[in-house]
């Protein structure tokens, strides 16, 4: 059982935050336990990388840089990395800690009107969750098919093998004289772990295919231990998880690159294409990578940094995660490649026949690869092994994110002895059913449409935007670096600032705008109407929650809606909120104070320690 003692301030006295009234402190539950906090950097570090280190560094990266021009792709890549990627990761990272709040409350107390972000980011959140996990069951099924000999996906002699079935050898090096046929591979994946059915939710899913049912339980009972006792068991469990697939990868680099035809896979991934740079899909490509890659916009980052102390330096964290996951991602890409350009001159034919993307990159193209090493079950099981890892973190990460922002909405209610681990229990039980859905037969159509719109580029913008708007021009840029200032002991530079008010929200806008007038009616107008109606569902609730709740607080409190909460300490309080070439855009504002029956209510922050923790 984890350890549940609590990390305390080293600093005994009563922070700015706390209120000495001794009548105040009477009235409080003397039951609710303090907010805990890491109990060291390192369990943050990991965390944060668990997250943002998963499975689209391995199978989309890669393939993104082969499809839009090798070793170009990484300029569009890097432009979107540094003026939206971690501008906003850094934001988000820092108005966690600056809070100590979760991803819904962190937004009440910066700027009350904006407190819909937070609802937008929990909706995307509970998609990952429901979703995400699906693939740690197909990683799971094909582990334990790892150690049949040979490898179930290799023959053509199996119940679920169709008569148009071909080994690889026969698929590549005969394919004139076939006629229609499908790889061992495609139909093990199709037939035998999806059981796929053809339809297009003209009808049912199907039936539960039982055996992925199962895998998924147990994805989730494992991601329910890892998690279920808060930072404490979390912390824990990303010493082990966010650290084994770089092992596993690194063996899978060296194994790679020394295998025959190596070299012109890896040519095939970095081999600069200039013409690709004019593309206007190529940049979107990259953008849209840059946001799914670093978890911004999900409310994650803001629940991992908020159990930071007050003076951690999130600020060199953020820049050292976001150095690391984009060397993951190149490296992962030598993995890849490497093992390909080995399965292209074993089968005699161009990489370009053997690439795909993806899911199918994972679970068709990579383990026809491995099927030709020597020890092919040996290597599958490394395989599977990362892919397990890469995404069980991600995973309960997402789940803890979800908790946390629950908690801190009700934390008299659930900040008690016992309430974490029924309440974790009880996302995991609800989204375990749910998931069921995704495991059926006509499951991987809904899985995909939950990937393309669920948590679809668009959604992701549009908070991006409102996010950066609210802290630049509503609470004011100059004040959020006097608070960066106060928690991490110097000055930034500016560049981040004027990214925050000007670069980051204009890209990120016209980014949208250009996906919603030439991407989402291509993508939809060919559906039919039951799958168009749940793709603009899953892609407007999300963004519906900001306007919502901006009427919401409107309707309220017109007064206070933009103005932070008082227990937020301030280095400068009088000092301009935003300045612009010395001229005042934002004057100085003073902090809205909570009334006794604010700080009592379900709905407020219920933390006397706020922002110093």
């Amino acid at each position: 059982m984890e350890d549940m003692t609590v990390h305390e301030s080293p600093n005994p006295e009563p922070t700015p935050t706390e209120t000495t009234d001794p009548e105040v402190q009477k009235e409080r539950p003397t039951s609710i336990q303090q907010r805990e906090k890491w109990a060291n950097k390192m369990e943050f570090l990991l965390s944060m990388a668990g997250e943002i280190i998963g499975l689209g560094n391995v199978w989309r990266f890669p393939y993104l840089c082969y499809k839009n021009g090798g070793g170009v792709f990484f300029i569009p890549y890097f432009v979107f990395l540094v003026f939206c990627g971690i501008p906003i990761f850094f934001l988000e990272t820092a108005l966690g800690q600056y809070t100590s709040e979760g991803g819904i409350t962190a937004w009440r107390k910066i700027c009350p009107m904006f407190e819909g972000i937070g609802f937008a980011s929990q909706v995307i959140v509970c998609y990952l969750n429901i979703y995400y996990i699906v693939v740690l069951a197909w990683g799971l099924f094909y582990f334990f098919s790892s150690f049949r000999s040979p490898l179930a996906w290799t023959t053509c002699s199996n119940e679920w093998n169709t008569f148009h079935c071909r080994s690889s050898s026969e698929l590549f090096n005969h394919s004139s004289s076939l006629g229609p046929a499908h790889s061992s591979e495609e139909e093990f994946w199709e037939h035998r772990v999806l059981r796929v059915k053809q339809d297009d939710f003209q009808g049912s899913l199907g039936k539960v295919n039982y055996d992925l049912a199962l895998c998924l339980l147990l994805a989730w009972i494992v991601c329910y231990f890892c998690i279920w006792k808060g930072v404490k068991s979390t912390g824990k469990a990303v010493y082990f998880t966010a650290t084994f697939p770089y092992l596993m990868l690194i063996i899978l680099v060296i194994r790679g690159v020394t295998l025959p035809g190596a070299a012109e896979g890896i040519k095939y991934y970095l081999f600069p294409d200039l013409s690709k740079l004019a593309n206007p899909e190529v940049w979107l490509a990259a953008g849209t990578q840059v946001f799914f890659s670093y978890a911004v916009c999900q409310g994650v980052l803001t629940a991992l940094g908020s159990y930071n102390k007050y003076n951690n330096n999130c600020y060199k964290d953020c820049v050292g995660l976001c150095l690391l996951n984009s060397s993951t991602s190149i490296f992962a890409g030598f993995a890849v490649f490497s093992v390909l350009g080995f399965m292209a001159h074993e089968l005699n034919t161009s990489i370009d026949h053997v690439v795909q993307a993806g899911v199918g990159l994972a679970f068709i193209a990579y383990p026809r690869a491995l099927a030709l090493l020597p020890a092919a079950q040996f290597w599958s099981v490394l395989f599977f092994l990362m892919v397990i890892f890469l995404g069980l973190d991600s995973q309960f990460v997402c789940v803890e994110s979800l908790a946390t922002a629950i908690t801190d909405l009700f934390p008299a209610a659930l900040r008690k002895p016992g309430r974490r681990e029924v309440l974790v229990l009880l996302i995991c039980v609800i989204c375990f059913l749910l998931g069921l859905t995704l495991v059926t037969e006509g499951g991987i159509r809904l899985f995909e449409l939950i990937d393309t719109y669920g948590t679809s580029g668009n959604t992701l913008l549009f908070i991006a935007c409102f996010e950066t708007i609210a802290i630049a021009w509503v609470y004011g840029a100059d004040r959020f670096y006097d608070n960066i200032e106060d928690m991490i002991g110097y000055p930034l530079c500016p560049a981040l600032k004027y990214c925050w008010l000007f670069i980051t929200p204009i890209i990120c806008g016209g980014t949208l705008l250009y996906n919603v007038l030439f991407q989402y009616s291509e993508n939809v107008v060919h559906k039919s109407s039951s799958t168009q109606v749940l793709s603009s569902l899953l892609i407007v609730t999300p963004m519906v929650c900001i306007p919502v709740y901006m009427l919401i607080s409107l309707w309220r409190n017109r007064e206070g809606i933009a103005t932070p909460s008082s227990d937020l300490r301030q280095l400068k309080p009088c000092s301009p909120r935003l300045t612009l070439c010395g001229i005042i855009v934002l004057e100085a504002q003073k902090p809205m104070q909570r009334t006794k029956t604010e700080e009592e209510s379900p709905f407020s922050s219920g933390e006397s320690e706020g922002a110093l923790g």
